[in-house]
């Protein structure tokens, strides 16, 4: 379930960076936001860096969409952070629980079954071969002429034997050496789209992109999704705004509405007409598909909201073609 309301996300919407981050999603650029690990500066994510312009403030931004359920998180690792200078650029070190030296050699304890003997690996191998150096005889079959036993580490430095080392942690950044009691460890994530967001947005989305991709072809100032201040001071958000550079008060808004029926109700149109009653522009279109019902048409004419009906983008596209080179014409 989405966390808070859609008034809420409404708010976030209004964000460029939050737009833009989203068209990521919807035009399956992304799929899943991965953390990418640099080796100095730890994981960052920098699809996000480059639409906010700094590393700085991008975890609360992840961070706010995230709780307002516009993206989920998923555990993707955790990191070890330097005690000292919260670096993350930390190595482990396994060591001798006697000297503390990570300057030990892993092996592997083998049993010989038919005899009983248990060494280390190496002390079982001539050449290619394992041979039991309690009774000579050769080993082929793991499981059936031999198992192994374990693991059996030896230190390097003070030349003691053991099976569990001790581990260790070294900052490469400040050369500082401390253990998992003084560690700093924290959750890395990777994020996706909301499923319900998703369902929110991209349906209007996916007719606002190739419209809005067609206006600003043909010479116009675009914002898909739009924020526009009414008279009253309120906000209202609109799919597609749009106006020519020399026209700024000539101003166009679109809403794109698909019916879960057969046809489009009257509802959208009632929303439509509510916000241009605020914002008053020159023209505004609701793009119904596949098409209005009757008595939103009746309503959508008496409130002189253009309809534009269509089973697909393309069929949008063809009917503002229709319009611009009618308007052409008449200029």
């Amino acid at each position: 379930m989405l966390k808070t309301g859609k008034s809420e996300r409404v708010e976030l919407y209004k964000e460029k960076s939050v737009q833009v981050f989203l068209s990521k999603f919807l035009s399956g650029e992304l799929n899943e936001l991965k953390p990418v690990f640099d080796p100095k500066l730890g994981y960052r994510y920098p699809e996000v860096e480059a639409i906010l312009g700094e590393a700085e403030n991008v975890e609360d931004f992840l961070d706010r969409l995230c709780a307002s359920g516009i993206i989920e998180r998923k555990l993707y690792d955790k990191v070890i952070y330097c005690p000292s200078c919260n670096s993350q650029n930390v190595s482990t070190h396994y060591c001798c629980p006697y000297c503390k030296s990570f300057n030990i050699h892993k092996g592997s304890l083998i049993e010989h079954v038919k005899c009983g003997y248990m060494d280390v690996e190496e002390n079982f191998r001539k050449g290619e071969k394992l041979v039991c150096p309690k009774c000579r005889e050769e080993m082929k079959r793991l499981d059936v002429d031999y198992r192994k036993a374990g693991i059996w580490c030896t230190c390097k430095d003070c030349g003691k034997s053991f099976d569990i080392p001790v581990t260790r942690h070294f900052c490469r950044n400040c050369q500082a050496e401390f253990t998992f009691e003084d560690t700093e460890i924290k959750d890395v994530y990777s994020y996706s789209l909301n499923e319900e967001v998703k369902d929110e947005i991209a349906a209007s989305w996916i007719f606002a992109a190739p419209i809005k991709a067609f206006l600003v072809e043909n010479g116009f100032e675009v914002e898909a999704p739009a924020f526009l201040k009414g008279k009253s001071g309120a906000n209202h958000m609109f799919d597609i705004a749009a106006y020519r550079k020399e026209q700024t008060k000539k101003l166009t808004v679109m809403d794109v509405s698909i019916a879960t029926e057969n046809a489009v109700s009257e509802q959208p149109v009632i929303a439509l007409f509510a916000k241009i009653y605020d914002v008053s522009p020159e023209n505004a279109y609701l793009i119904a598909i596949p098409k209005l019902s009757e008595n939103a048409k009746k309503m959508a004419e008496l409130y002189n909201i253009k309809v534009v009906e269509a089973r697909d983008a393309k069929e949008v596209m063809k009917t503002f073609k229709e319009e611009l080179a009618k308007n052409s014409r008449k200029r």
